[in-house]
């Protein structure tokens, strides 16, 4: 007759061996969350390669999140605690972006209705675009990527009629259509296209921003980035900066931007993980919006009131438009 302390053993046995493939298990889990929290902390990313996989940090925590359980039910308490902590981590920088700031806009307060699309180089469906702004009485539109031709086909389906004024320097695929009186054009300050406008009867800075893309050059990237950084103090208070970034919250050129005194509009009212990226990209084709790299900043005198994205016909980019309240 077989001695049970024998199967007891065999069982203890099995536990033995599953400890060590549970705990390299969340080893592998915790690798990449790690590594991209070291690189948040420190900035690693600014005109890096790294600025890539720090796109997709708010997807760490999915990895992260298992893994003190796990660590605790093989009594890995060190390995569990100190995965919580990484966990925490993430969670202290993404729980924000989900939870509204709560900022009332006075009542009587001037509105403005803002949007941003990028054309991708030019062929975005121009009946789309103008159907936007009017279904959402868009005040001024920034719009990237817009070739002459883009523009042409905006003007000939009626964007004028909408809105009447446009500033696009030559030389550049970056434009401001705006209905509202324009009472000064192109800040050299300011390293991209931009007006001001004035919205009852206060004067409001519009920059529309187009950096170039990290996977390209991400030197590049970053100084441009740099560049807006530069110009933000002392002009951020009324001004609104809208476009395509190609940048998370995460990056460390946007936290730096964001630190001059802008905060984002999707991160003030709890949409500051809603993807605008990628869009039916001809390049990834089965990819769906996964990363927010489209944004709407604005100054301490404005507060955001609403903001919702839009897919349209023939661009990878969804659109973002953000109605915001002119405080003083």
């Amino acid at each position: 007759m077989a001695d049970g302390s024998s199967g007891a053993s065999g069982a203890r046995g099995r536990r033995r061996w599953w400890r060590p493939v549970l705990t390299g298990l969340c080893a592998l889990l915790l690798l990449g969350p790690a590594v991209l929290a070291v690189v948040r902390v420190l900035g690693l990313d600014d005109g890096t390669v790294l600025a890539l996989p720090m796109a997709a940090l708010p997807y760490a925590v999915l990895l992260a999140l298992p893994a003190p359980v796990l660590l605790l039910m093989v009594r890995r308490r060190w390995f569990a605690a100190a995965a919580a902590v990484l966990v925490g981590l993430q969670l202290w920088w993404l729980v924000p972006r989900a939870v509204p700031d709560g900022t009332d806009v006075p009542a009587g307060a001037p509105r403005l209705r803002v949007a941003t699309s990028n054309a991708y180089m030019g062929g975005i469906s121009p009946q789309s675009l103008v159907d936007l702004v009017r279904a959402q009485r868009v005040d001024a539109l920034a719009v990237e990527e817009l070739s002459e031709s883009a523009a042409a086909a905006l003007d000939a389906t009626g964007i004028r009629a909408l809105l009447p004024n446009r500033e696009m320097p030559p030389g550049t695929d970056t434009a401001i259509y705006t209905r509202l009186p324009v009472t000064g054009a192109g800040d050299p300050a300011w390293p991209t296209t931009n007006v001001t406008v004035e919205v009852g009867g206060r004067p409001i800075v519009l920059v529309a921003v187009h950096t170039y893309y990290p996977l390209g050059d991400a030197r590049k990237w970053a100084a441009g980035m740099r560049a807006l950084r530069d110009a933000a103090p002392g002009r951020t208070g009324n001004a609104v900066l809208l476009g395509d970034f190609n940048a998370t919250l995460d990056h460390a050129p946007m936290r730096d931007l964001l630190g001059t005194g802008l905060t984002d509009t999707h991160a003030e009212l709890g949409a500051g993980l809603f993807p605008t990226w990628p869009e039916d990209n001809r390049d990834l084709p089965f990819l769906p919006p996964v990363i927010q790299i489209d944004h709407v900043l604005h100054g301490g005198r404005l507060s955001a009131v609403s903001v919702e994205e839009f897919t349209l016909a023939r661009t990878d980019h969804r659109a973002v438009v953000a109605e915001l309240g002119v405080r003083s």
